[in-house]
């Protein structure tokens, strides 16, 4: 029970320090609100010295920052958010709507990513109720590839074929459910193709399990076992799940901009960029509560689905010795993928050619022209030598940071709840506000928020391997803490989340150039993916390679990053068919670890 307390004041401390960083942000930035808010309302309107004083008149801006704040915390005990800033409306209502917006927006979406995360794990569950599986990973590199495809590109493609060409849906507006299925399709498409990977990953170890084999031995129908096999895994996913909850609704900016969606993150983006912090602060603590409530929900699920069991100790691991299969993928995949840098960092990534605009690929360009004539070849090789090495780097701290605070779930649980709640682009707003512009923001700003997906993951699986069996009679046979951390729970953990951490490579690519594109980092004429994916959006229709060029590129990076990770297995000491014998564990006189013997 105290523990519970300290966690809801940790909880409540975290949210009421962001919300004070926010009800700062102009005064950080050093900007003058009266006059952004000028902006935002008239930008036609001249900014002189007698109008910036009657706005900050109006809004009390005299005052400062903090008087404010608590102006703005008081009236929020009797559910006034506010008027907002720019359009001068209560704050309260709005919020509630758009939030309402978002949540149906979420239910849909998360109904398309159970579906695609089922068609995922099918093959798998399949082969394990038949007792075919051979402990190889059973998933193809397709999801991958759906996992690794930008968000704002497939709205695109949906809206533009879907909705306009074909006139099957919708593609603008929200006025009923139909408006729902093609933004729900681009939210949930590559959120249930990581699940799906993940759920696939650890499927194999719940069928060799040992009530998995003696259920199969007493002549069980196979379905069965799949589907207290899929019991058995839900709980190590309920906190990224949780997370994907937070994301849908609140980190789906471009595809509300797209599909014109007047849902909670576009809000909250709107409100960033006027600085308009009634509604920004509203839309953050709704977002923040969300979290919250995603988190205890995935907690009581846990509970429900292996609760005794945790509490018990009487958990067999999921992590189990096995091959990965199509060890030959990832040697292909990498060649490809270095052959079309070597083969375009020869050519000239600035190259002007308006002759040749727009042209379709040939062997003088291979991959086509952009809309000013520019090798797309070119940039797509040039800008691979920033985005992955960048990416690659942040992929490794957000992996040891990530694993780093997973291990002390009492202090990241709530921070990791908290951070996801906010959209990327205004973690990037903040960062910029507090660290200034430049080549480092996008880096920042995305590594604030990266690792918090894997520092759930690694809380997840500990909290069940500590639960295992094996660790039990380690643990009743004198083994320390840090013996059982060094030998028993990183080596069980590490694989899986360094396998996690590879598939999200090419999303922090995606990220860190969609950030630079919004005016956060690089400029055009970089020639990084996500910019070069947000230029030739607009022609998609006319010249498709323009999109696709580094669409797939990103894509084949999707596909190397997953079956590379197919080979980061756990080097257990015992194979999974244990002997019969027992290993005896002593403890050296000189040091507290121990030694396994047999």
């Amino acid at each position: 029970m105290r523990s519970q307390a300290v966690t809801l004041l940790w909880r409540a401390g975290i949210a009421a320090a962001l919300v004070g960083v926010i009800g700062v942000m102009p005064w950080l930035s050093h900007t003058d609100p009266a006059l952004t808010v000028l902006k935002a309302r008239s930008a036609d309107r001249d900014p002189t010295p007698e109008v910036l004083a009657d706005i900050r008149a109006q809004l009390g801006l005299d005052h400062g920052p903090f008087r404010l704040l608590g102006d703005w915390l008081g009236g929020l005990w009797r559910g006034d958010a506010g008027r907002s800033w720019i359009s001068g409306s209560e704050v309260t209502p709005a919020v509630l709507q758009a939030l309402g917006v978002s949540l149906l927006l979420m239910a849909v979406a998360l109904a398309v990513a159970a579906v695609t995360a089922a068609l995922i794990c099918a093959r798998t569950l399949w082969l394990g109720a038949r007792r075919r599986l051979d402990g190889r990973r059973a998933g193809g590199t397709g999801s991958a590839v759906l996992a690794a495809l930008p968000e704002f590109l497939t709205a695109s493609v949906l809206a533009t074929v879907v909705g306009v060409q074909l006139g099957w849906l919708p593609a603008l507006g929200w006025y009923g459910p139909q408006w729902t299925i093609l933004p729900a399709l681009a939210l949930g498409l590559p959120a249930g193709a990581v699940l799906g990977r993940l759920l696939d990953d650890l499927l194999p170890g719940a069928f060799a399990e040992p009530w998995a084999l003696a259920a199969g031995a007493r002549g069980l129908p196979g379905r069965t076992v799949a589907r207290q096999a899929l019991r058995r895994c839900l709980p190590g996913l309920l906190p990224n799940t949780g997370l994907f909850v937070v994301g849908i609704t609140g980190g789906a900016v471009t595809v509300e901009q797209i599909f014109d969606i007047p849902g909670l993150g576009r809000t909250t983006l709107q409100a960033a960029l006027a600085q308009d912090l009634p509604v920004l602060q509203a839309g953050t603590l709704a977002l923040v509560l969300l979290a919250a409530a995603a988190a205890a929900l995935a907690h009581l699920l846990t509970r429900l689905l292996i609760g005794p069991a945790l509490r018990d100790g009487a958990l067999p691991t999921l992590h189990r010795r096995s091959s990965p299969a199509h060890g030959y993928l990832p040697i292909a995949y990498g060649g490809l993928l270095t052959a079309v840098i070597a083969l375009g960092l020869p050519r000239d990534p600035l190259a002007l050619d308006t002759a040749e605009r727009l042209t379709s690929p040939s062997l003088s360009h291979p991959f086509g022209t952009d809309a000013l004539g520019r090798d797309m070849l070119a940039r797509v090789a040039h800008g691979a030598l920033d985005t992955l090495l960048l990416a690659l780097a942040i992929s490794a701290v957000t992996l040891l940071t990530g694993v780093a605070l997973g291990l002390l779930p009492r202090l990241s649980g709530p921070l990791v709840d908290t951070v996801t709640a906010l959209p990327p682009v205004l973690v990037a707003l903040l960062v910029t506000a507090v660290a200034g512009s430049g080549t480092a923001t996008p880096a920042l700003a995305v590594a604030a928020v990266a690792w918090a997906p894997l520092a759930a993951h690694t809380s997840a699986l500990l909290r069940q391997e500590r639960a295992a069996l094996h660790l039990t009679a380690t643990r009743a046979l004198g083994a320390g803490p840090w013996y059982l951390l060094r030998h028993e729970l990183l080596p069980a953990v590490l694989p899986p989340v360094t396998r996690h951490a590879l598939l999200r490579l090419p999303g922090i690519a995606l990220a860190l150039a969609s950030l630079a594109f919004l005016g956060l980092g690089a400029q055009p004429p970089s020639p990084e993916w996500g910019l070069l994916l947000a230029e030739n959006q607009p022609y998609a229709e006319r010249a498709p390679w323009a999109v696709l060029a580094p669409a797939a590129v990103l894509a084949l990076l999707g596909a190397l990053a997953v079956t590379a990770a197919g080979g980061v297995r756990r080097g257990l000491r015992r194979s999974h068919k244990a002997e019969a014998t027992t290993p005896v564990l002593e403890q050296r006189s000189d040091t507290r670890e121990l030694v396994a013997t047999r």
